[in-house]
Formats: C-alpha cells, sequence, structure tokens
C-alpha cells in the first residue's frame, strides 16, 4: 500500500469518526423535547432515531455536492495536498463536537466541519483557496447567511405554531390534549430525524467525496459512489443510537419547560425547515434550528427561558466556525511541518488522546438515559410533574 493511499484510508475512516461524532452530538435535535415529555423513553427515543437516520441519509445527495464543490477551490489543489487539508479540517470538526459535548452545548457539527476545513485551506492555500461566494454558491450564501437565519426563522414558525396550538385545544381536557400529542411528538420526532439524515450524513460524504477526487479516485463530477453513501449513513446511525446525553439533556430540560404541544410545535417546524434546506442543498445547521424552534415554544407559551443557557448556546455557536477553523489550520502546520504520511500519523495520535481525555472527564458526572432528564436544581423531571 502506498503512503498517498495509506493516507487516503485515514481520511475516510476520520470522515467516519466525525460522522459518528455528529451522530450522537445531534440526536438532542430529534428527540430532546420527546424525552423530555415522556412521550419516548430514552433508550426507545434514541434507537428510532437511528433508524431514521439511516434511512434519510439515502434520500437526496445535494448537500453533500454543496460541500464537496463548494468550500475548497478544487482546481488550485490536488493530491496528498489536498487529502491533509481534508484530514486537518476533520480533526478540528472532531475536537469541537467532542468539547462542547462535554460541556453539554448544543453547538453545530455542520459549522465544526466546514470550520475546520476552511481553516486547513487558508493555512494551506491563503485566502483564494476558499470559495467565499460564487453566485448563490460559496462560504456566504451557502453557510453564513442560513446559519443567521435558521435560528431565527425557526424560533418564529415555532412560536406561531405553539400559541395556534394552545388556542385550538384551549377548551380540551389537559390529559387528553397530552396524550394526543405526545403520540403527535413520536410522528414529528421521526421526521426530525429523517431530516437530519437527510442533511447531516450528506456532509461527510461531501467530505469523503473530496478525498477521493483528491486521491485521483474519482473526478468532480462523478456520481457520489454508494459505498460512501452506505458507510456515511451506518457511521452516524450508531452514533446516533449512542445517544448525546449530555445535550439531550440541555436541549430537553435546560431551555425552556417542554409539554407534549410545545414539543410538536419544535419538532413540526424543525423538520420543515430542514427538510427545504436539503432540498436546496444548503447544508443547515439542525442544531441551530432545533434550538431556535425549542426557544420559539417557550416563546410562544409564554413560559420561563433560561436566558444564561441561551447565553452559553449562542457564544459557543459564534465560536464554532472560528475554533474549529483555528484548530484546523494548526493540525494542517503540524502535518505539513512533519511531512506526509508521519505528519498525517502525527496529528492523528494527537486527536486520539484529546479524545480519550474528553471522554474520560466525562466520566466524572455521567448524563445517561437514567438521569436525561433530571436538570441541576429541578426536583422532579418533566414526566414526573405531568403525572403528579
Amino acid at each position: 500500500m502506498s503512503a498517498e493511499l495509506l493516507v487516503l484510508v485515514i481520511v475516510v475512516i476520520t470522515a467516519l469518526a466525525f460522522d459518528f461524532t455528529n451522530g450522537f452530538h445531534d440526536t438532542a435535535n430529534a428527540m430532546a423535547t420527546s424525552i423530555a415529555t415522556g412521550a419516548l423513553r430514552p433508550k426507545v427515543a434514541v434507537a428510532l432515531s437511528a433508524v431514521l437516520n439511516l434511512i434519510g441519509a439515502f434520500l437526496s445527495v445535494a448537500v453533500a455536492a454543496t460541500v464537496a464543490k463548494g468550500i475548497v477551490r478544487l482546481n488550485a489543489v490536488g493530491g496528498q495536498e489536498l487529502l491533509i487539508i481534508v484530514f486537518a479540517g476533520l480533526v478540528g470538526g472532531i475536537l469541537w463536537n467532542l468539547l462542547t459535548w462535554l460541556f453539554g452545548l448544543p453547538s453545530s457539527s455542520s459549522h465544526a466541519l466546514f470550520g475546520g476545513l476552511i481553516g486547513a485551506t487558508l493555512a494551506a492555500l491563503g485566502w483564494s483557496g476558499v470559495i467565499w461566494q460564487a453566485g448563490t454558491d460559496g462560504v456566504l450564501a451557502k453557510i453564513v447567511v442560513p446559519a443567521l437565519l435558521a435560528p431565527v426563522v425557526a424560533a418564529l414558525v415555532a412560536a406561531l405554531g405553539t400559541r395556534a396550538v394552545y388556542r385550538i385545544t384551549r377548551g380540551a381536557d389537559p390529559d387528553s390534549v397530552r396524550t394526543g400529542f405526545r403520540w403527535g411528538q413520536i410522528g414529528s420526532a421521526s421526521l426530525v430525524s429523517l431530516a437530519h439524515g437527510t442533511n447531516d450524513a450528506q456532509k461527510t460524504m461531501g467530505v469523503i467525496f473530496l478525498a477521493l477526487v483528491a486521491h485521483g479516485t474519482l473526478s468532480a463530477n462523478d456520481e457520489m459512489p454508494l459505498w460512501v453513501m452506505a458507510a456515511c449513513a451506518v457511521a452516524i446511525a450508531v452514533g446516533t443510537y449512542l445517544g448525546g446525553w449530555r445535550i439531550i439533556r440541555t436541549l430537553g430540560r435546560g431551555l425552556v419547560e417542554i409539554d407534549s404541544p410545545q414539543g410538536f410545535a419544535a419538532e413540526s417546524s424543525a423538520a420543515a425547515i430542514i427538510l427545504t434546506s436539503a432540498h436546496f442543498g444548503l447544508p443547515l445547521s439542525t442544531t441551530q434550528t432545533a434550538t431556535g424552534s425549542i426557544l420559539g415554544t417557550g416563546l410562544g407559551k409564554g413560559a420561563e427561558v433560561r436566558w444564561r443557557v441561551m447565553g452559553h448556546m449562542v457564544v459557543a455557536w459564534l465560536l464554532t466556525l472560528p475554533m474549529a477553523g483555528l484548530v484546523g489550520a494548526a493540525c494542517w502546520a503540524v502535518a505539513h511541518f512533519v511531512g506526509g504520511l508521519p505528519g498525517v500519523l502525527v496529528v492523528c495520535t494527537v486527536l486520539i488522546a484529546l479524545a480519550t481525555l474528553m471522554y474520560l472527564r466525562s466520566r466524572r458526572a455521567p448524563v445517561t438515559d437514567a438521569n436525561v432528564n433530571e436538570w441541576p436544581g429541578d426536583r422532579l423531571p418533566a414526566a414526573d410533574r405531568e403525572s403528579a
């Protein structure tokens, strides 16, 4: 096996590792509210989400095309140099995902990936190596603008939906309303999971496609290989099944008090926005969309919002692109300085060491399916309060 082929194999494995972290990092987007309201048991929720993420990954490749062809100028670099750029960007995305997971912050896996790739590209090629704007394509149009609009639009849609739901059911029996909307939540949460697979798994497909183009296995105009689609679908599904319990707790219990009608409104609005973005090839942040929807339901109901928690989330959102970019640039610099396969192996070793440290740190205060509905300072989980 040649050194360049071995680098390609490492890049593909690292991409699938990112996809895996994307899965458990973003499980909360679909299932946090259903778990919080008791519509689904935690283990059942993540299993259902995993299956639907797997299916959703095969529905479209529009987002993958944006990632593969809309960030790095492919005609400016090729071969092992492009492989190292892609590898460094993936490492930046993985480390930011793990750090925000450790703190239970629902930041954007998409922006972590894009930030890492942009940072590595800037370090390697300079400002001109990134496609910032090219008509309706480029970083600004496809990433930055949707990032600014998604949480605001999601919050507005969810707020209006929540107000409408409570107005329609105002005279109905509360227990019947709660039971009915819990069943509705299962459907709406399932739709979000399907949408998440359609949107997020494709981002890793795009990265692997980019690596295959760099190696010369594919050309930029080739179709997405089926094995790439299948591998990414399985990786994100397995990550989803493990359940990112720390982030599920933050979204389901930490931002607003959620009941079943709110959960249904949040999930429905998030699914509609994510599926629309996937149709147009916009690599939208499902995390920001889901968070905006949950915030909107709280505002629509007039419930108390934990603005301090929301503030922490916004800070994480603002830092994601630049911090992942800095890590991606640093990883590229190390790999480039050492050179070739040894440089990639050095960065890979650092990644494994830091990932292990963060995992061990998380075990000091574990969050599992058993305590995911227990927010510090609350006396009873939401499901227990509803039945009390």
